[in-house]
């Protein structure tokens, strides 16, 4: 928790020793993790290139799963991670209002296939690098198609995937290059969603295990989202969609505020996790206050 401070604090005890007069620089209070991925962008860009630069730092991982695991042994102060995190690591609360959803479609969580339906998948390989995504998944299958197939721990690589299985999961910039390539079946798992709850879907949050943050996470959302332009030349040819696709998705696919349907269909997505197995109980929600 105290790895900035400490080094700096080694850097003015060694330029005292030498003699040497150092200006004291701001030292981040708080250290923050999240993932790389492309739809996270926003909600990060204030804290690395804008006006929260500095106030913290900030950690950043290819894999959510990663920031699970700093939030949980205490590394990190507050990080975006899959929402399935809070009925797992005890004691979290959650930031307000500031998310990764989806209210109607989200083309980088998807379950592929080589044409089939994937209700009549008997075995799914599963990219496991979001917890929240494998979850729903076999929620899908355990509530709605009323399925249990064989489920097979994969690199997120579409093809290979579909060599040992009937149906793949993928998530985050290899869904979105599958969603385009034209070689696959694709079934957004949020407009699955959709259809059979009415709901719209949250799939990572800022959380922490403490119950005020002096970080304004809604103030770095929404300077975030006006810097999209900057965010999508960041990227350049990283990610499989034109600017205009890409625009779109994370400005009207991607959702980064919660509402009553998102948050009730989160509510229903830990009611069934219970249900079926996925958690060992449902806290109810707990939200930290931004100081």
């Amino acid at each position: 928790m105290l790895t900035a401070k400490i080094r700096v604090a080694k850097v003015l005890l060694e330029a005292n020793r030498l003699g040497l007069s150092l200006p004291i620089a701001k030292i981040p209070a708080m250290i923050i993790s999240a993932s790389s991925y492309s739809n996270t962008a926003p909600l990060v860009w204030s804290f690395l290139y804008g006006s929260k630069r500095g106030e913290v730092e900030l950690i950043m991982d290819n894999a959510p799963a990663r920031s699970a695991e700093l939030l949980s042994t205490g590394a990190v102060d507050a990080a975006l991670v899959p929402v399935i995190v809070y009925q797992s690591i005890a004691g979290l609360n959650i930031v307000p209002d500031v998310c990764v959803g989806a209210r109607e479609k989200v083309r980088s969580v998807c379950l592929i296939t080589n044409g089939s339906d994937i209700e009549n998948a008997k075995s799914v390989t599963l990219d496991v690098s979001s917890r929240t995504s494998v979850a729903l998944t076999k929620i899908l299958f355990r509530e709605f198609f009323e399925s249990e197939p064989v489920w097979i721990e994969e690199k997120p690589e579409p093809e290979a995937m579909l060599e040992k299985a009937d149906a793949a999961l993928i998530i985050g910039d290899p869904a979105l290059a599958a969603s385009v390539s034209g070689k696959f079946k694709v079934f957004d798992l949020v407009e699955v969603w959709k259809k059979l709850t009415g709901f719209g879907f949250v799939f990572a949050m800022w959380m922490t295990k403490r119950d005020s943050l002096p970080i304004r996470f809604d103030e770095a959302r929404d300077e975030g989202l006006s810097r999209v332009e900057e965010i999508i030349g960041n990227y350049g040819d990283e990610i499989s969609l034109s600017h205009d696709a890409f625009e779109r998705y994370l400005t009207e696919e991607i959702v980064y505020s919660t509402d009553e349907s998102m948050l009730a269909g989160l509510d229903l997505y830990f009611e069934l996790a219970e249900r079926h197995g996925l958690t060992e109980g449902k806290a109810e929600l707990r939200f930290c206050e931004l100081t």
